[in-house]
């Protein structure tokens, strides 16, 4: 048997090389695209929602974050900044709608009491396949709210609903949301220097 650091360092070189491979020119114009999408949506002063499940419930709640805080960075007195929300975070609002309609509806429902038309939801799902998820894009669609789908695998039914749909093509969960994860960050540095120069 080999060394086995290097059996491990090699499979941590395989997964980076795999990582790298999903980030090609075309899924990066499709975020370019997206993120074109939030601009519009804050040049209008529209709301951005963001939902996803399990890991992906944790970058909602990251991407949320970024969008309303990191963007505007030491700038406290920007007068304008990105109205965002994360569909995950409150517990007593999933729970309530989980219990009286089931989980299908968690994010759904949200977006019948708080969404208008010319919001934007950012929909994150490996699979693409989540009822949840799945009911929130049509939900979206219904209400005039456009669409991005942060998503992986083949990109599920989630793929053909989004108006913008970036898929991560890698059966791996952790290379999906590491990449997810990436396109984050991109975003909000790009979002950041429009929100800077006001």
């Amino acid at each position: 048997m080999g060394n086995p650091n290097q059996i491990r360092s090699q499979k941590y070189s395989d997964y980076a090389k795999e990582l790298a491979g999903v980030l090609n020119d075309t899924i990066l114009e499709q975020l370019a695209e997206a993120t074109a999408r939030i601009e519009k949506a804050y040049d209008a002063g529209n709301m951005v929602f963001v939902a996803g499940n399990g890991g992906s419930a944790a970058t909602a709640s990251h991407m949320m974050a970024d969008l309303q805080k990191t963007t505007v960075g030491k700038m406290v007195d920007l007068p304008k900044r990105i109205r965002a929300m994360s569909l995950t975070d409150n517990v007593a609002l999933l729970t309530a709608w989980s219990n009286d309609f089931g989980f299908d509806h968690v994010f759904a429902g949200q977006l019948r009491a708080l969404a208008r038309p010319g919001d934007v939801l950012l929909a994150i799902s490996a699979s693409g396949n989540s009822p949840n998820i799945v009911a929130a894009i049509e939900t979206a669609i219904e209400m005039g709210v456009d669409t991005i789908g942060l998503l992986g695998f083949t990109g599920g039914k989630s793929k053909s609903l989004c108006q913008t749909a970036i898929v991560v093509e890698s059966m791996d969960y952790g290379i999906v949301e590491d990449a997810h994860s990436i396109f984050m960050h991109m975003m909000t540095a790009d979002l950041r220097e429009i929100v800077q120069k006001g």
